[in-house]
């Protein structure tokens, strides 16, 4: 169940808000004379759906390639040069 408050409560009770969202890892949704306004998260949860957003942009990009017929590698072919480059160097 989401958990709503009013804006005065961000005024009012911003320490419990912000432990509310660090350790329920929810967001609370902040509503202004009845409808909402904002939405505040964790910083945690913040960075971890910019991280999502960020491997769906690379995934669709990686998808688009393939799609026009760029050229591509295997990835066991990939993997294993990756793998003699790294046992060349140590």
């Amino acid at each position: 169940m989401p958990n709503i408050r009013p804006i005065s409560d961000l005024r009012n009770n911003s320490n419990e808000i912000s432990e509310f969202c660090r350790t329920s890892c929810e967001p609370v949704f902040i509503t202004k004379n009845g409808v909402g306004d904002m939405v505040v998260l964790s910083i945690e949860m913040y960075e971890r759906q910019q991280a999502q957003l960020d491997l769906y942009a690379r995934l669709a990009e990686a998808e688009a390639e393939i799609a026009s017929g760029a050229d591509s590698v295997d990835f066991f072919e990939f993997a294993r040069k990756l793998r003699a480059d790294v046992h060349g160097r140590v």
